[in-house]
């Protein structure tokens, strides 16, 4: 069976986001058949929510307005380079403070994990912002089964290196490859999500395939994408922006509208395809994790 990957599907046959509300439509629309059969049993614990208060983004302004510098740095580029990406098979190393290393097919990452959809306000350092329906499951539940160590505080997490099938990454605009960090409980939190589609689809190469990170209360560079290893490990890793600014990007990176990014103002935010501004939320908006950082100065630790 011929499985197409987002990137490969020609516009015309996108189901359009009205008819993807609909239980019906979305169970029998073709993109769910692919994801079922590119990853076995993830669909069995699907579930489809009501639309947020805020407006869904399109396919389209979810998959051709992106960051992903292995592709290039304009928001364009990786939805025009990123076909070149080679994502089946995949694997994921697993390594340092576990009980259980290994090298992992993305298949046995994924089997029995209660993928379902997700509905997450994602707010980039940039000042613009999109909803998106993510189709994933708790990262917590594959940090289970691979059983950190008590001695484990930290999971760095690093992309794919491959120059040939990413020419963001023949240049030096960052320190290849890509590497990002959270402390364990905040990966372990039930928002912070293993993403393998959107909209009930295989997720496209340009915005992270196969397997990507999400964290709605930080800011974009936080999801990574491509992952091909985590790291459990005492010691906070370094991350790719953090290395490359410093006074810019600091490693916990929480949306926190009181601290200006050194060029621009964090104050606002403006919804893609919107052009008014509006406040940006604190965590934005996902107040329940306010208690991961009790005590911590959040102005100093950005």
């Amino acid at each position: 069976m011929l499985i197409k990957r987002g990137g490969e599907i020609p516009e015309r046959e996108v189901t359009p986001e009205q008819l993807y509300w609909s239980r019906r439509q979305f169970l029998g629309a073709a993109g769910v058949a692919a994801l079922a059969t590119a990853l076995p049993g993830t669909l069995s614990a699907c579930s489809v929510r009501e639309p947020p208060p805020d407006k869904l983004n399109s396919w389209e302004d979810i998959t051709t307005y992106n960051n992903y510098y292995e592709f290039g740095t304009d928001k364009s580029d990786p939805h025009e380079n990123a076909g070149s990406l080679r994502t089946n098979p995949w694997t994921v190393a697993v390594e340092g403070m576990v009980k259980k290393p290994a090298v992992y097919h993305l298949e046995d990452v994924v089997r029995g994990a209660a993928v379902a959809q997700h509905i997450y306000r994602m707010r980039c350092v940039e000042g613009w912002s999109m909803v998106i329906p993510w189709m994933g499951f708790p990262l917590r539940d594959f940090i289970a089964r691979v059983q950190p160590t008590s001695q484990a505080r930290y999971i760095e997490f690093t992309t794919l290196f491959d120059p040939k099938q990413m020419p963001g990454q023949r240049t030096n605009v960052l320190d290849w490859p890509y590497t990002e960090g959270l402390r364990l409980d905040e990966a372990m939190h039930p928002l912070t999500l293993l993403v393998t589609g959107i909209y009930g689809r295989v997720l496209p190469n340009q915005n992270g395939a196969p397997l990507r990170l999400v964290v709605p209360w930080k800011y974009g560079f936080k999801g990574i994408k491509s992952i091909v290893k985590m790291r459990f490990t005492d010691t906070q890793p370094a991350t790719a922006w953090n290395k490359a600014a410093p006074q810019e990007y600091g490693f916990y990176a929480n949306v926190n509208p009181t601290v200006d990014h050194p060029r621009w103002s964090q104050a606002t935010e403006r919804r893609l395809g919107e052009w008014r501004r509006r406040p940006t939320l604190m965590f934005n908006g996902y107040t329940e994790v306010a208690p991961l950082y009790a005590g911590m100065d959040l102005r100093k630790f950005y």
